[in-house]
């Protein structure tokens, strides 16, 4: 198993130390940094930034927005990256929700798994710098009723194969990734539910007549050291109720979802009630415990390397993380930690 460091969002006071927490993850060998997105900071000018920082570690999108860019635009991008970074570029995607779609993009949430499909044949095509021709249910190129040419992609980038990896959480969108993607990005992963979520990535790609070999189950989780555990997991509860309560709408939050297929069904309906009366202490406060166990890194390292154990058993390749902390040299401690740890626990490659 491999590590991955995940920067989130720019823009809060926090680049300065985001370049340094890369450039400390390119000296200790790990494996890829990733940028992302919401509606602030951009994950192509962060991860050019990253790039231009850094001299051997990978660069990758988690994620791009599907309705945030066309497939060829994103295609560009992508092959620019990997130009720029001297073939070090990995390209993420995932769909967001209605209300970014919807609401940031002006894109209608419509037919996501027949979208997604889509979008990754137009951007394989575009990146094996085929002529863009296309005719699908979504995306229909050129336009046939108007002066436009199926056009082929002038650069190149230095990868002749850019992986895409694609975000899913529901069981449809599991299916998908196992079927088109060269690998999944996983969030909220349970090693004790891997057998209904990367199980179903896995069954997805028997059937379609592939194998798990080259393909990347990469986890985005935390981690947060320390011998308190409960003062350690009490750092995970703004941001989980932020995506458990409030990330998208009642009826539609893929994360929400998620933890009540965990078996949190009660927790689950509590934290959004709570979350959307805007009563952000009482949310924080019904996380159980044993989720944010579940689906994190705290403790003490030797406690860590047994939990990093358990990821890599179940199948993760990469497991990136968000470094938790108030201070760079808490942050910077935690990405030295975390190398020292996956050599303790014996999962490194």
């Amino acid at each position: 198993m491999k590590l991955g460091l995940h920067l989130g969002y720019w823009g809060a006071g926090n680049d300065a130390q985001n370049i340094v927490l890369a450039q400390e993850a390119d000296r200790l060998g790990y494996d890829i940094v990733w940028t992302s997105e919401a509606y602030g900071s951009d994950a192509a000018t962060c991860a050019a930034w990253v790039a231009a920082h850094t001299t051997r570690i990978d660069i990758g999108t988690g994620v791009f927005q599907i309705p945030g860019r066309t497939p060829a635009n994103t295609a560009m991008t992508a092959a620019t990256l990997d130009t720029l970074s001297g073939g070090r570029f990995r390209l993420g995607l995932g769909l967001s929700g209605p209300q970014v779609s919807e609401g940031w993009h002006g894109v209608r949430f419509d037919r996501p798994l027949r979208r997604t499909r889509e979008y990754v044949e137009i951007v394989r095509k575009a990146l094996a710098r085929e002529r863009l021709e296309y005719h699908g249910e979504c995306f229909e190129l050129p336009l046939p009723d108007g002066p436009g040419k199926a056009l082929t992609l002038t650069i190149h980038p230095v990868r002749e194969h850019i992986p895409i990896y694609l975000a899913g959480i529901g069981p449809q969108s599991l299916d998908l990734v196992g079927e088109i993607a060269d690998g999944w990005m996983a969030v909220h992963f349970s090693p004790a539910h891997a057998d209904e979520t990367l199980g179903r990535v896995r069954r997805s790609r028997e059937a379609s007549g592939q194998s798990m070999e080259g393909f990347e189950v990469i986890t985005t989780t935390s981690v947060v050291f320390g011998d308190d555990l409960e003062a350690c997991a009490d750092q995970l509860r703004p941001g989980a109720a932020l995506y458990i309560g409030g990330m998208g709408s009642r009826e539609k939050n893929f994360y929400n979802q998620n933890v009540r297929r965990m078996g949190y069904e009660q927790e689950a309906q509590e934290i959004q009630d709570r979350y959307l009366a805007r009563d952000y202490a009482g949310a924080q406060a019904a996380l159980p415990f044993s989720l944010l166990d579940d689906v994190s890194l705290i403790g003490p390292p030797a406690r860590v390397a047994d939990r990093l154990q358990a990821f890599a058993e179940a199948g993760v390749t990469n497991l990136t993380f968000s470094a938790i902390g108030d201070t760079i040299e808490q942050r910077l401690a935690s990405v030295r930690t975390m190398a020292e740890v996956l050599d303790l626990s014996g999962c490194a490659s």
